[in-house]
């Protein structure tokens, strides 16, 4: 079982997830933050510091999110290289920095 970010992370993207996080499997996806699946080792340790409670264990996402267990893992078994999340310090920091990814972010996801 894996862990999996689901709708309210997007124009959240709070980074306080990747601060905690033993392995590093998080990554950036163009609207929420992604858990790998192969390098996630289920501790959990992320779901408490999610602000918004966007992160569930796969086998408890929502209903209504259920399409998300897959928007996590597509672009892994793609051979996608994403980049690594950043942490949440460095990706606020970022912010202002016009023509950074986490300004553009939030220039298209304004921040909830």
């Amino acid at each position: 079982m894996t862990f999996v970010v689901c709708e309210t992370c997007i124009g959240t993207k709070d980074h306080a997830c990747v601060d905690v996080c033993p392995v590093d499997c998080f990554y950036e996806g163009e609207d929420i933050i992604l858990i790998h699946p192969d390098e996630c080792i289920d501790c959990g340790a992320c779901v408490p510091e999610c602000p918004v409670e966007a992160i569930f264990a796969e086998d408890d996402v929502p209903e209504q999110w259920k399409s998300y267990t897959e928007k996590n893992a597509a672009p892994f078994k793609a051979g996608i290289k994403l980049p690594v999340a950043k942490k949440r310090e460095d990706w606020e920091k970022e912010r202002a920095e016009p023509g950074t990814p986490a300004n553009l972010y939030y220039t298209k996801y304004p921040k909830k």
